[in-house]
C-alpha cells in the first residue's frame, strides 16, 4: 500500500535531484530513504527515478506519479487546514518569494504589523527574481509569490493586488526638468540605465520604450544594476536617467523627490499580484496576506482604470 510518508520521499527525491539531499530535508537517513523508494517501486512494478542518470531525473511514469503525489500531499494538507479553519486558528507556515523591485519598499510596509497581528504564522521570506519563484512555486519549494503580473503561467494562480505606476528618475540637470510634457519617446533614448537582465521591470521598460539594443551607448560607462537603489546613485552622479515603480518613493528624500517626473501622455502601471500553485492548501493564509498588503497600501494604488498596465511578458 502506498504511503504519505514514500509519497514525500519521492517529492523530495524529485526537488532535490539527489538522495543524500532529500534525505537530509526529510531529517532521515539516505539507506531508509532509498529503501523506501525501493519498495514503492517494487509494490507499483515501475521505475520512478533513472539511476543512471546524474542528476537525477524521473522516468516518464515516474514523473506522472510524482506529480499526483504533490496533489495527494496537498490535498492531505488541507485537511488540517480544514480542521484549523473550523477551530478558527490561525497557524502555520507561509513560504513567500518577493522580486527585489518590490522588496525594500512593500515588506516594511506590511511584514510587522502581519506578523504582530498573527503570531502563530511562521513567515519565510526569500528575494528572487521572477522566473526563479515560478520554479520555487512548482517544486513547493515556496507557497507565494509576490511579484509583477500577467504571468500567464501554467498550474499557477494571479490574485492581483495594487496597481503602482512606472515613474521616471531624472538627474536634477536633465533636460526633463525643463519639458512640460514628458512622453514614452522622451525615455527611449540610449542615455536610459536599466537593471540587469533577469528583472521583469527591466522587461516592463523595454516594452513601454519598445527599444533593445541602443542602451548604454552614450553613457559614461556600460553598467547593468541589480537594485533601483544603485541605478538612482548612478543617475545622482553620472547623469541621465532610469525608471522606477511608484512605491520606491515612500520614504524617499525631498532633494530625490524633486527628480522624479511622470509621463504627461500615458500613466503606466505594474500589476502587483500574489502568485501561487494551483494545488496550494493554505487559502486562509493567503487570503489573509492579500487582505495585510491590500491595507497598508494608498487606495489609489487599489484602481486598476487609473492607467494601463504594461506587461513584460
Amino acid at each position: 500500500m502506498v504511503t504519505l510518508t514514500q509519497l514525500e520521499y519521492i517529492v523530495a527525491v524529485d526537488t532535490y535531484r539527489h538522495f543524500g539531499k532529500a534525505a537530509e530535508h526529510c531529517f532521515i537517513t539516505q539507506p531508509t530513504l532509498s529503501m523506501q523508494i525501493k519498495k514503492l517501486e517494487e509494490d507499483l512494478e515501475i521505475i520512478i527515478f533513472d539511476r543512471s542518470k546524474q542528476p537525477l531525473i524521473p522516468t516518464d511514469i515516474g514523473q506522472r506519479i510524482v506529480d499526483q503525489a504533490r496533489v495527494v500531499l496537498t490535498q492531505s494538507e488541507e485537511i488540517n487546514n480544514i480542521v484549523k479553519d473550523y477551530k478558527n486558528q490561525v497557524s502555520g507556515l507561509i513560504r513567500i518569494g518577493i522580486i527585489p523591485t518590490l522588496a525594500p519598499y512593500l515588506l516594511p510596509l506590511f511584514i510587522g504589523h502581519y506578523k504582530r497581528k498573527y503570531p502563530n504564522i511562521f513567515i519565510k521570506v526569500e528575494e528572487q527574481t521572477t522566473e526563479n519563484i515560478i520554479k520555487l512555486l512548482h517544486k513547493d519549494l515556496i507557497d507565494v509569490g509576490i511579484l509583477v503580473t500577467p504571468l500567464n503561467e501554467e498550474k499557477i494562480n494571479e490574485k492581483p493586488i495594487f496597481y503602482e505606476e512606472m515613474l521616471i528618475y531624472a538627474n536634477e540637470g536633465h533636460r526633463l526638468h525643463s519639458q512640460k510634457e514628458i512622453t514614452v519617446k522622451d525615455i527611449a533614448t540610449p542615455e536610459i540605465w536599466l537593471l540587469s537582465d533577469g528583472h521583469c521591470f527591466r522587461d516592463q521598460v523595454i516594452n513601454l520604450c519598445s527599444f533593445m539594443g541602443t542602451a548604454n551607448s552614450e553613457l559614461p560607462f556600460h553598467f547593468e544594476a541589480g537594485s533601483l537603489e544603485t541605478l538612482m546613485n548612478i543617475v545622482d552622479r553620472e547623469g541621465g536617467i532610469t525608471l522606477i515603480p511608484e512605491l520606491a518613493k515612500e520614504g524617499m528624500s525631498e532633494k530625490r523627490l524633486k527628480n522624479v517626473l511622470a509621463f504627461t501622455n500615458i500613466k503606466p502601471l505594474r500589476e502587483v499580484s500574489l502568485v501561487y500553485s494551483r494545488h496550494f492548501a493554505k487559502h486562509k493564509l493567503i487570503n489573509l496576506l492579500w487582505r495585510e498588503i491590500e491595507s497598508t497600501i494608498p487606495s489609489e494604488f487599489l484602481n486598476k482604470d487609473r492607467g494601463t498596465v504594461v506587461e513584460w511578458r
